[in-house]
């Protein structure tokens, strides 16, 4: 596979098949089609460790593998076998069973800053019960959510703030309030502006940039004086960061924090954590309000645990985020050296943790441009490298870097013309990608 001789004949059927039955064509928006270049959304048929085969038998090399969620490679043996264990033992039924409560005690022990969790099956199902819970336990409905991270929940408090917010009611959107990443002085006029009413401030602990020195310790402090919720959302930051999370990295203790992506490696399992004066009020041992915190029928499933329990080993023992800042600190090099020698190294740019790299296409005035990312994406494809993020996984190798390198490099000698010609278009081969969230079209 090289140059323009990527033909997706069978992706492109497959995917037609997809959009007549599945809205959108895929079961996560950020799957969508749209988001590669045109004709050349590949449909993947199977994965092992770092590559995926597509349905017309081209093989990649693949990053942010399952939107981040398979950090330790795809069919990861250790994983596996954890879960055949439990399938042959049945997987959910009318109690609970023994795999919760090592599931539990796995949980929080790798996460010792959390007292309680509880499991479900998806993030949002989680952050949404963060937000129920903290309204509960303050008596307030608004939520302060960090207006620079790019996603919480597909509910509607979330939701409602993007705009893809139809079918959500101005009253429910009305109740959601934003701060800047990194500014505790906005932070704590929005506290003060809307004084006794903001049940919690939820925010991703990091994201594309350090923390800077002393915020979440400040917004620990916010969140006190003024007696509101301190929600960490750890689904990126959980385990690329450290085991622990970015909490256990930085040393801030939030009141909550969820967890998921990396944490089944795959498997669909996520999980609220916290305090326990905050997590007992959504169970039975309290004469408070109940709080109908998270209650899914297959928040428990026993192999899907079990492959949580055999991620978390699996880390703690084989040091697997350290595996990753060093794959990702190899590749993050590799890009800005193969971008520079093209003279690129203005319009191509790296940014983020070495364990959670995105990339950036800035156009000739150096704008965001979709044109721009069209075409590297179209350029990667074609040498065999599935890369909507930079974002590694532990079953990378170097070879696999330096062979994205490569890649990234001829990418780079077509952009550089691109930027000459003053028009990405004749490179861009169709429509260009288009973000997530948008109103329409």
């Amino acid at each position: 596979m090289s140059g323009e001789e990527l033909r997706l004949p069978r992706s492109r059927a497959v995917n037609e098949r997809l959009h007549a039955l599945v809205p959108g064509g895929a079961h996560t928006y950020a799957k969508g089609d749209d988001q590669y270049p045109q004709d050349l959304a590949p449909v993947i048929s199977h994965g092992r460790g770092a590559h995926v085969w597509d349905v017309d038998g081209n093989r990649y090399i693949e990053y942010g593998s399952g939107l981040r969620s398979v950090s330790l490679g795809h069919a990861h043996p250790r994983v596996l076998e954890a879960v055949r264990r439990e399938l042959d033992r049945g997987s959910n039924f009318v109690r609970p069973s023994v795999v919760e409560a090592e599931a539990a005690e796995r949980f929080l022990a790798t996460v010792p800053t959390a007292e309680m969790v509880k499991f479900a099956k998806n993030g949002s199902d989680a952050t949404t019960a963060a937000v129920r819970l903290a309204r509960a336990v303050t008596g307030r409905a608004r939520v302060a959510l960090c207006a620079d991270h790019p996603f919480f929940s597909v509910d509607d408090w979330f939701i409602g703030t993007t705009p893809m917010s139809a079918g959500i009611p101005a009253e429910t959107t009305g109740l959601t309030v934003t701060f800047p990443y990194g500014d505790l002085a906005a932070t704590e006029e929005l506290l003060d502006r809307h004084r006794g009413e903001i049940a919690c401030l939820i925010l991703e602990p990091a994201a594309q940039t350090e923390p800077p020195p002393g915020y979440l310790a400040g917004l620990r402090e916010l969140a006190d004086r003024h007696g509101c919720v301190l929600v960490f959302d750890e689904m990126i930051t959980g385990f690329r960061w450290s085991e622990a999370g970015a909490q256990g990295l930085y040393g801030v203790v939030p009141d909550l924090s969820t967890f998921g992506k990396a944490l089944g490696n795959g498997f669909a399992v996520s999980a609220l954590a916290g305090r326990r004066a905050l997590m007992e009020r959504g169970g039975l041992r309290h004469d408070e309000d109940r709080v109908f915190l998270l209650s899914t029928t297959h928040g428990a499933e026993t192999h899907a645990l079990a492959a949580a329990m055999a991620v978390q080993a699996t880390y703690t023992e084989e040091g697997v985020t350290a595996r990753l800042h060093a794959l990702g600190e190899r590749l993050a090099a590799g890009v800005r050296d193969a971008a520079a020698a093209m003279d690129v190294a203005d319009h191509l740019v790296v940014r983020g943790r070495a364990s959670n790299l995105v990339f950036a296409t800035l156009d000739e005035r150096g704008r965001p441009s979709q044109e721009y990312r069209t075409l590297f994406l179209r350029r990667l494809l074609t040498g065999g490298v599935l890369a909507p993020s930079f974002v590694v996984s532990a079953a990378l190798d170097e070879a696999d870097v330096d062979r994205t390198v490569d890649v990234v490099g001829q990418a780079c000698a077509v952009y550089r013309k691109a930027l000459d010609a003053g028009d990405p278009t004749p490179w861009v081969g169709g429509r260009p990608v288009r973000p997530v969230f948008r109103r329409r079209g």
